[in-house]
């Protein structure tokens, strides 16, 4: 009875700092076991759901969309950071919304600039091929980049852009919830997982983020460049796959 009693104050002293005296004031104690008991829970939950509603008031509209068409409605004329004021069109991303595969690349390069749609031109080319390659068709994973703007020259993206850019990325894969992502070269892999590695060191891993698988990958355009690399891409996403494969079944495809 003491410990049931003792419990209860303290709950009426946590609702006093939120409300004031006049909650303590209109509450009379019957000291009947059962009654206290179903007191304190029904203040103790009154208490978390106060909780819940000051949490909320501290999220960015963007965080409290629901879909994707919303949230890239909500960002897409983002001026947050320089790369706002040079850019031709914002890429937001495409793909299935409920894709158990997803794609992250760094940052629009040229031609995504100008299409406003992530990896195409050659390099998106080659990314369809290798997608095809592992029996996945473009339209059913999601690709986004870290960046939704391209910076100037096609230049590596600077700390500042990633971290302003970032929460619009964690919202996306919050609002797709995959369940294994293939990140595309280091930058992508570095700025998803939070590390400062090689490739090399980044390849011979699987991580996880939020419960989510993740892999590592050469990006498609330095393929281009380096045709050599691709035996190794090859063995990166047959991993991507597997892990993929061995998901359980429901959402697939």
């Amino acid at each position: 009875m003491d410990n049931l009693k003792k419990e209860l104050i303290e709950v009426l002293k946590d609702q006093q700092s939120v409300f004031g005296d006049m909650l303590l004031e209109k509450v009379s104690f019957d000291l009947q076991p059962r009654k206290v008991k179903e007191l304190a829970v029904k203040l103790s939950t009154d208490k978390v759901e106060e909780e819940k509603g000051e949490s909320s008031l501290f999220l960015e509209e963007f965080q409290k969309t629901e879909t994707l068409t919303e949230l890239n409605q909500m960002i897409c004329n983002c001026q947050l950071c320089s790369l706002g004021k040079t850019r031709t069109k914002f890429v937001f991303g495409v793909g299935n919304p409920n894709a158990d595969a997803m794609l992250i690349g760094e940052a629009p390069g040229a031609d995504e600039d100008q299409q406003g749609e992530p990896f195409v031109g050659r390099a998106g080319k080659l990314l369809n091929d290798i997608l095809k390659a592992i029996n996945f068709k473009r339209e059913e994973v999601y690709i986004a980049n870290i960046l939704k703007c391209r910076p100037p020259g096609n230049r590596d993206p600077q700390p500042g852009e990633m971290e302003t850019c970032m929460p619009y990325l964690m919202k996306q894969i919050d609002l797709i919830q995959p369940k294994v992502i293939l990140c595309l070269g280091r930058v992508a892999a570095n700025g998803l997982l939070n590390k400062k590695l090689t490739l090399t060191a980044l390849r011979e891993n699987t991580y996880e983020i939020n419960g989510i698988k993740v892999v590592a990958t050469y990006h498609p355009a330095a393929l281009l460049r380096n045709p050599n690399w691709k035996r190794g891409c090859w063995e990166d996403v047959k991993k991507f796959r597997k892990i993929y494969d061995d998901l359980p079944t429901g959402r697939q495809g």
